[in-house]
């Protein structure tokens, strides 16, 4: 689906097709063209009219995995990453967005819907953006800071995800616990791999190193920049949290496994005597003492009685049980 909004004599207006002629016609004009999930004939913008280098182009229809920004002169490729976590589900969701930035012109790209996006095509399909008037690094500036804002609230159900994780490793922890914490664990060094390149870009974008950013909008950036500072931080706060929790998962499962350890050890030791005692009064001999005394078996079963009770008060006098 492509969407073009053009801002031209004070207002902004929707266009139902993105042609060559368009971005000559108002030569002041801005332009923002959205590709989410074009079709192949929407993707040609891409090569006309705006002859994006190829291989920025092949980058934007293919999955990159990883942020990073292109400096093309007369115009910037940026890849960068929103996320979802999936409280109910329990999915960490990474969605990737591609921006070509110009002097007069913004082209992004993504597959499948991103919230950010979305708010601010609403707002332009109204009228109410404020940010195209000022330029189109204005208008990129507002996606990206809605963006990385819906960081937080994700961050938070991922913390929740994993408090939820530690009280189970404290009260009962199974093997689908260690399959939750491997899980969190993973969502964790996924988000620190996007994050962590993710604040060097906005950190480039706010020092004004490139042309299409005026200094008036590099300005702006900063605020994005600290907004990322802080998701990285909690990024490694969470990196920690896992870690711990896997820590205190396999101490709990060692000392649970030292418990069933002790207990087997103690019946051990109880039925050695026993075992030594039949096993002498089973030998095939003549003449084994109290082989023929009347009351023999029952003499063997109180021997063994307070062999047994004689073991189990010095196992409690050492603490062993």
């Amino acid at each position: 689906m492509l969407k073009y909004f053009r801002f031209a004599k004070g207002r902004v207006e929707q266009l139902p097709e993105m042609h060559a002629e368009h971005l000559t016609e108002h030569p002041e004009a801005v332009h923002w063209i959205d590709l989410e999930d074009p079709t192949v004939k929407e993707a040609t913008v891409l090569e006309d009219p705006f002859h994006f280098h190829p291989l920025a182009i092949e980058d934007c229809l293919s999955d990159v995995h990883h942020p990073k920004v292109d400096d093309y002169e007369s115009y910037i490729f940026v890849i960068v990453h929103g996320i979802r976590f999936e409280g109910v589900t329990g999915q960490f969701i990474t969605r990737e967005l591609d921006i070509f930035l110009g002097s007069n012109f913004l082209v992004t790209h993504h597959r499948g819907p991103i919230r950010a996006v979305d708010l601010v095509v609403d707002q332009c399909g109204k009228n109410l953006v404020a940010s195209m008037p000022k330029g189109v690094d204005f208008l990129l500036h507002q996606i990206l800071d809605v963006m990385f804002d819906d960081y937080f609230p994700n961050l938070d159900g991922i913390e929740d995800k994993i408090q939820l994780v530690q009280v189970e490793v404290f009260e009962n922890p199974t093997r689908e616990t260690l399959d939750r914490i491997f899980r969190l664990k993973n969502d964790v060094m996924r988000l620190r791999r996007i994050c962590a390149p993710q604040r060097e870009i906005v950190n480039r974008l706010a020092r004004g190193e490139f042309r299409v950013i005026t200094p008036k909008a590099a300005v702006y950036f900063r605020d994005i920049y600290d907004n990322l500072y802080r998701i990285v931080d909690a990024s490694f706060a969470y990196q920690d949290m896992v870690q711990g929790t896997l820590d205190a998962y396999l101490s709990s499962i060692n000392n649970r496994l030292n418990e069933t350890m002790k207990r087997l050890t103690v019946i051990g030791a109880m039925l050695a005597p026993l075992t030594v005692i039949t096993g002498i009064y089973g030998m095939n001999f003549d003449h084994l003492p109290e082989l023929h005394w009347r009351y023999g078996y029952f003499g063997v079963l109180a021997a063994m009685g307070l062999v047994s009770g004689a073991l189990v008060w010095w196992f409690r006098k050492k603490r062993w049980i």
